[in-house]
């Protein structure tokens, strides 16, 4: 495959929607990329104010802030909750996160 429709953020962030509680490794291995460049993703997620974690244990659990704005101009008036309705069917993540985040400051 030479390459796809989406990027690799919209791919974890997708992986998030789906299983907020999801590690690393898991990501990893769906995207097809290296856990370091996971963990790059996610830093520029969260530091980009799309996504924030807390610790439970051992693992993260992630929360998606879907009202914050897409940010290539050509989906200008769209947000993170646009998308992830089109690439999941509208469905509802198993815990919800994606629906009850917080919206932007």
């Amino acid at each position: 495959m030479s390459w796809t429709f989406l990027t690799n953020h919209a791919q974890v962030l997708l992986c998030i929607a789906r299983n907020p509680r999801v590690t690393a490794h898991d990501i990893a291995q769906t995207v097809g990329i290296t856990e370091r460049a996971v963990q790059r993703i996610l830093h520029d997620l969260h530091e980009a104010g799309y996504i924030s974690h807390v610790r439970e244990g051992r693992h993260n659990r992630y929360t998606i802030y879907a009202d914050r704005p897409l940010r290539h101009p050509a989906q200008q008036g769209l947000v993170v909750r646009d998308l992830l309705a089109i690439l999941l069917n509208g469905k509802a993540t198993e815990t919800g996160e994606v629906a009850t985040a917080v919206g932007s400051e």
